[in-house]
């Protein structure tokens, strides 16, 4: 991440990760993350990422038992043209999801 704010390249992330990041922080990390998670663009969650989310979910809960907060960030990135920055490729099967690195 630092390499990447050192290169200019603009990052971005939904509604969703944010749920998911607060959810987990420990007593003293809120102003560290809000920060970091404040100089990132935002993804605006519309109907065409809930239909896109939607779609998903009904080709991939089953098979490979994505969930809906997965299905919405993968839709997110993918619907505003994003490449998806994850430590668990494995939760987003979807082919139409590119990941960003290696």
């Amino acid at each position: 991440m630092e390499r990447l704010e050192a290169d200019g390249v603009p990052t971005y992330c939904c509604a969703v990760s944010w749920a998911e990041i607060f959810a987990g922080l420990r007593a003293g990390e809120g102003p560290l993350t809000e920060g970091f998670l404040e100089a990132r663009g935002e993804v605006v969650l519309d109907a065409r990422t809930g239909r896109q989310a939607g779609a998903y979910l009904a080709k991939h809960a089953r098979s490979h038992g994505l969930n809906i907060a997965d299905a919405l960030i993968a839709a997110a990135a993918v619907t505003a043209g994003l490449r998806l920055w994850t430590l668990n490729r494995r939760h987003y099967p979807m082919r139409d999801v590119t990941f960003f690195g290696v």
